[in-house]
């Protein structure tokens, strides 16, 4: 699928690499536009704005949020799948939607810019959402349906699976545009592949296929496109039939590791072992081994 260019948007670095067509959502219209069902133990939630290739809007974006923070609180929750309807999974960050975008309405004047605007803008917007995924308590797994790019794609990569269709992309389109990375990017992808990598990708801009970016580590897997429901679904169950605590334990101590010298981090194991060995999954673990059975965690 050949990507259509974008604009960046006033005031804001890192717009994504397609321009959203004029479909942008009304006031209140957030619900509809960011799907979520619980099946199984397993919260979906699915861009829908196929028009817009998925293109995520401000409401869009503190639902995410939301939900993401829900499902690290709610036990009955034990995996998020995070996917997109239509040919696109995310084309990164729409800023343009909201009231002034309703039938009728009359476009606002853009206030006037200060020192600081753009940095409070990535923080409160594009960085939460990557720490909303990365900082969840329960495993995430991105299914990448089409393009994902920019802020797109980094929403991808901050999830801790990765499984994407045969004709999926990846692109870093912030340095075709003139512009600094954000919502992670510099972070995650020398985590990923590695510093010279990154600059690869990051200085370029090149679209990644789905193969090329499972050859170099951004992604788990790649399948056919009409496999990819049933393995984001596969992976997904297997997530969620799991002991769920010492996932999320698990989760935080790779993530901490990447940034923590060897004390810290052995430590950091020590009092995740401690705190697990709490948990009732812990517990039945210990004792299938010890009966030779299979165990049945119920993510307590």
């Amino acid at each position: 699928m050949s990507p259509t260019p974008v604009s960046p948007e006033p005031g804001r670095p890192g717009t994504e690499a397609h321009r959203p067509p004029a479909d942008s959502p009304r006031p209140g219209a957030a619900d509809s536009l960011i799907l979520h069902t619980t099946d199984n133990g397993v919260l979906r939630i699915t861009l829908n704005r196929p028009a817009a290739l998925n293109a995520i809007t401000p409401d869009q974006r503190e639902r995410i949020i939301a939900k993401l923070s829900d499902a690290s609180a709610d036990p009955d929750v034990r995996a998020v799948v995070i996917t997109a309807t239509g040919k696109g999974f995310c084309a990164g960050a729409d800023l343009r939607g909201g009231a002034a975008d309703a039938p009728g309405s009359a476009t606002p004047q853009p206030p006037e810019r200060v020192a600081g605007d753009v940095a409070r803008l990535i923080r409160l917007g594009a960085q939460r959402l990557v720490s909303a995924v990365l900082d969840c308590e329960k495993p995430v797994l991105a299914a990448v349906n089409g393009t994902a790019a920019g802020l797109g794609a980094h929403l991808a990569f901050a999830c801790d699976l990765v499984v994407a269709a045969e004709s999926a992309t990846f692109i870093e389109v912030f340095a075709r545009r003139g512009l600094v990375p954000d919502g992670g990017g510099a972070y995650l992808l020398p985590r990923l592949v590695g510093p010279q990598r990154a600059k690869e990708l990051l200085f370029f801009g090149d679209a990644v296929t789905a193969a090329e970016a499972e050859r170099m580590g951004l992604i788990n897997r790649v399948v056919p496109d009409a496999g990819l429901e049933k393995a984001a679904r596969d992976w997904a169950d297997r997530l969620a039939a799991g002991p769920t605590r010492a996932l999320a334990l698990t989760k935080q101590l790779v993530n901490a590791s990447l940034e923590a010298d060897r004390g810290t981090a052995f430590a950091a194991e020590a009092a995740a072992q401690e705190i697990n060995m709490t948990t009732a999954d812990a517990q039945e673990g210990v004792a299938a081994f010890v009966e030779r059975r299979r165990p049945t965690y119920r993510g307590r």
